[in-house]
């Protein structure tokens, strides 16, 4: 059994694949931003799209990001730090560090990012 794509040590299937089929089980924003690296390690964008808030969605680049996510090889999630965004939390930052394989090696993406409840669930708001 594969540990899950996110890095914590449980399956997939008990892991990010829960948050894929229910967002809710992301109950916090470290959760939500874990799952959505798994979401692009398995290429899952309409978990993406459904994860991302509705004012920055990139709705219309859907193909695009799945085209992406499946030509590169995902390795690894670190998180780095987090603020605020727990369970009772109604807003949150994720800072990590995504690395993965292209063509041209082992590329790395940095970033803190910005996560807010819409609807009752974590999203992913953009960069903080």
């Amino acid at each position: 059994m594969m540990t899950c794509y996110c890095g914590n040590t449980e399956t997939f299937e008990n892991c990010c694949a829960q948050a894929h089929q229910n967002i809710n089980q992301a109950d916090t924003a470290e959760k939500l931003m874990r799952s959505r690296y798994a979401a692009y390690a398995t290429a899952n964008g309409d978990y993406l799209m459904r994860s991302h808030h509705s004012s920055t969605c990139p709705t219309k680049d859907k193909k695009d990001i799945v085209r992406w996510a499946k030509s590169v090889q995902w390795v690894k999630l670190d998180i780095i730090s987090t603020h605020k965004g727990a369970i009772n939390d109604t807003e949150g930052t994720v800072e990590f560090k995504a690395f993965y394989y292209t063509n041209e090696g082992l590329q790395m993406i940095h970033e803190n990012s910005k996560f807010v409840k819409e609807k009752g669930h974590w999203v992913y708001f953009g960069e903080a």
